[in-house]
């Protein structure tokens, strides 16, 4: 598998940055699963000042940011060929800098979202990916991916844009036994609602919600649940987005995606049905 790696500076400045406390914990899943990263030039400096990944032959360096590095990690989402072929990609954003809204920023998750692959931008979210490969690779468990997985003590958040609700009923029905493990869900507007008939429809008790329903997002709802993950009560988020619309409410989701980003270390977040499904096959291996 090929991975895209790239981090802002804020992320890859201090010994204990994120960027490094990833690596530090996915190294040894990295060289087990003899994963290719192609890392962008600033990420990759880093990396290697830092003495980390040490001659790991499947690092590979792109070029700066500036001079199209995470331009050629879009194109390579879409599939370039002779070995340029993304599978998923990895991007520490800095939720307050600029260019973590520029253009080739915001194409490089649509693209991974078109194309059904893992768009990590939080630590969490890229250790649960590897622990999740891991295990369909048929590797041990790592106990420290535990917390991860300690569903019944966990808020599990499910949103979905208009043109994926169907999706995501599916996907809430195939795997209902896993998702009613966690200790909470939420939702927003009518995917809640529709989730709750269809539990109460599986025999969930008919006085009991089997979600907690927000506003709709164009009613704030994605920022009440940005409230839920800033405030550690939120930890793993499932949002199905559509990103062949125009979307009014942009700036809610994007508000979201930065409460995420956010809390880096804390929170996992999942845009695609085939990732989520692959997550839940993991889950089920896994216990």
């Amino acid at each position: 598998m090929l991975i895209g790696l790239a981090a802002n500076r804020l992320h890859h400045q201090t010994e204990d940055a994120a960027l490094f406390a990833l690596l530090r914990a996915i190294e040894p899943g990295i060289r087990e699963l003899q994963l290719g990263l192609h890392a962008v030039g600033r990420t990759y400096d880093a990396i290697a000042a830092a003495d980390m990944l040490h001659r790991y032959p499947q690092l590979v360096r792109y070029p700066y940011g500036r001079e199209g590095g995470l331009m050629k990690l879009v194109a390579e989402v879409v599939g370039m060929g002779d070995g340029r072929t993304l599978d998923a990609a990895i991007y520490l954003t800095d939720p307050v800098d600029p260019s973590s809204i520029f253009p080739e920023a915001l194409a490089l998750k649509r693209q991974c979202v078109i194309h059904g692959k893992a768009f990590l931008s939080t630590v969490a979210s890229a250790r649960d990916w590897i622990e999740m490969e891991r295990i369909h690779a048929g590797l041990p468990q790592d106990r420290n991916a535990d917390r991860f997985h300690d569903y019944e003590n966990q808020t599990l958040a499910l949103i979905a844009h208009d043109a994926l609700k169907p999706q995501m009923l599916e996907f809430a029905a195939q795997n209902f036994t896993l998702l009613s493990r966690f200790r909470r869900r939420v939702g927003t507007g009518t995917t809640g609602q529709n989730l709750n008939e269809l539990a109460w429809s599986k025999g969930w008790p008919q006085d009991l919600p089997w979600v907690d329903r927000y506003n709709s997002g164009p009613l704030g709802g994605d920022a009440q649940i940005a409230d839920l993950v800033l405030e550690r009560r939120c930890q793993r988020v499932i949002f199905f987005e559509d990103p062949h619309v125009a979307r009014q409410h942009e700036a809610d989701i994007q508000l979201l995606e930065r409460a995420v980003t956010t809390v880096t270390h804390e929170a996992v977040c999942t845009t695609t049905l085939k990732v989520a499904q692959r997550w839940c096959d993991a889950a089920l291996l896994r216990a």
